[in-house]
């Protein structure tokens, strides 16, 4: 593994050290991190990494107000870092409020302290990092190019980009993670780290929890984009069925979360999630133990409504 990240001159608390309590004392740790703003709780830190599977980006770890370098956290990755934190940075003026919603819940003491790993996407390749990769070579060549052509256009693009989901996720796993270990008092096992996201980012959840459950060990999807484009089809919410069938099993999962809303781009998810859910139990999920899938009815595709339910499934992944 390769990993360069530029170093930035630390701010506030990290004025004189590289990185926070926490980190391995024998070792140099990896990176420095910048603090951000953009946050109404807890502390936002910022480094630059140069990836060897994935475009450059930064990467965000949040810590709650709480964090003192002394005691363990549970980690937390969440994909659409753009959206999470800072409304008045986000394209539509929306945000999932991590901040504040952690920390309230940490302060009712409802989950185990938890950071969280803020994983950007790629602007116009977004889709295409976000597709699960398995499930997309299964499908029909010329139904694929017409789905992939439509999805560039929605994002304003001319070019259709590759499926390269696989390297995304040895982006969090091989280049992400090991920074996150190395540099915060975090748990390593499954069963305190969590994989997060919404529409297609719940479709990542759900692949990243099939490809890595030695690493992940719940997978928290919210508003699943099961039709994978912009239209319902049937082609394919079938190969992520089949996907389903075989790699999300009790056997290997620790847990997983699905919902869906009822308005705009979520009215279209119910009759998928509701196979999914049949695939679920014929694999031996027990609703409300290892599984659950949640319906909100009025809620739509949007950052507001998300905000408003995240309680739910972060209590499920790590309530107390």
């Amino acid at each position: 593994m390769r990993v360069l990240v530029l170093l930035i001159s630390s701010l506030l608390l990290w004025s004189c050290v590289q990185a926070p309590a926490g980190g391995n004392a024998e070792n140099e740790p990896l990176v420095s991190f910048d603090t951000v703003s953009g946050v109404s709780s807890g502390t936002l830190l910022r480094a630059q990494i140069e990836s060897e599977f994935i475009s450059d980006r930064p990467i965000d770890i949040w810590l709650p107000s709480t964090y003192d370098g002394k005691r363990k956290h549970a980690v937390l990755c969440m994909y659409d870092a753009q959206m999470l934190f800072d409304g008045n940075s986000t394209w539509n003026g929306q945000e999932w409020r991590v901040d504040e919603i952690i920390d309230s819940l940490l302060g009712k003491k409802a989950i185990i302290p938890t950071v969280v790993v803020a994983l950007y996407n790629g602007g116009q390749k977004r889709n295409f990092e976000y597709f699960p990769q398995k499930p997309a070579e299964k499908l029909q060549g010329t139904f694929s190019d017409s789905v992939m052509n439509e999805i560039a256009k929605r994002y304003g693009s001319d070019t259709i980009f590759s499926v390269n989901s696989d390297a995304y996720l040895k982006y969090v796993t091989n280049e992400v993670l090991p920074i996150v270990w190395e540099n915060f008092k975090v748990y390593k096992e499954p069963s305190v780290t969590a994989i997060m996201g919404s529409s297609m980012g719940g479709l990542m959840s759900m692949y990243a929890i099939g490809e890595y459950p030695n690493i992940f060990g719940s997978a928290l999807c919210m508003s699943t984009h099961w039709p994978g484009g912009f239209a319902p089809n049937m082609e394919i919410p079938a190969v992520f069925n089949a996907y389903v069938k075989q790699n999300i099993i009790p056997e290997d999962v620790g847990k997983i979360y699905f919902d869906y809303g009822t308005e705009t781009l979520d009215a279209m998810y119910e009759p998928f999630q509701n196979k999914v859910n049949l695939v679920l139990e014929e694999n031996g999920f027990v609703l409300g133990e290892n599984w659950t899938t949640e319906k909100f009815p009025g809620a739509a595709h949007d950052e507001k409504s998300w905000a408003e339910r995240l309680h739910i499934p972060l209590i499920f992944a790590f309530g107390k």
